[in-house]
């Protein structure tokens, strides 16, 4: 099988980890589309980060992240305080991005990826901010920087490659209703759209 090539932004389970990014209780009542943040992945390491933890609040526990022990940090990025495992991972080529806020910590942390050479994937529909004009426009600016912009439900195919993958049944039992509208179709449509 021949390498993925870096400019098709192919994500494989091997090669590929999952960032959750600062999804805490004290950002519950006040980020839009909370609910839908939710990333169930096949077969990729998940890494944990929580911002400022005493002032903010423990990781929601229906994010299902039990087991994973969370990084506290006051950086707007993920990558400081992940640093050591990054560099644990000679095979990592991919990032499937997830968290808030949007337009502060997501957008820095895909900045620090891409310098480090690494593919990004945002999960637009599992990346949110208090201000939809924030992450309309953060996202955006992820793209133009090389960012890939993805949805859960894309991703989630693509790891799983095949309809005889062992985790199918399952997985198409998640993904078998179509996620709601969390505010992403403007940045589609019309003629101000933010993705031209």
């Amino acid at each position: 099988m021949a390498a993925a090539r870096p400019s098709l932004g192919r994500v494989l389970p091997g090669s590929s980890v999952l960032f959750l990014c600062d999804m805490q209780e004290k950002f519950r009542h006040n980020i839009a589309y909370f609910p839908q943040i939710v990333a169930r992945l096949l077969e990729v390491p998940v890494m944990l980060t929580e911002q400022y933890p005493q002032g903010l609040g423990p990781t929601v526990p229906e994010l299902g992240t039990e087991g994973l022990r969370p990084l506290a940090k006051t950086c707007f990025s993920m990558v400081p305080a992940l640093q050591q495992e990054l560099d644990s991972r000679p095979q990592l080529r991919s990032v499937l991005l997830c968290g808030i806020e949007a337009q502060a910590c997501i957008l820095n942390t895909t900045l620090d990826l891409l310098d480090r050479g690494l593919q990004v994937h945002v999960v637009v529909d599992a990346c949110s901010s208090r201000s939809q004009v924030d992450r309309l426009v953060a996202l955006a600016r992820m793209r133009q920087s090389g960012a890939f912009l993805s949805t859960s439900e894309g991703l989630i195919l693509q790891l799983v490659g095949d309809a005889v993958h062992p985790q199918f049944k399952e997985i198409q039992k998640l993904i078998k209703e179509p996620a709601p509208d969390s505010g992403l179709l403007g940045l589609f449509q019309g003629q101000n759209s933010l993705l031209h």
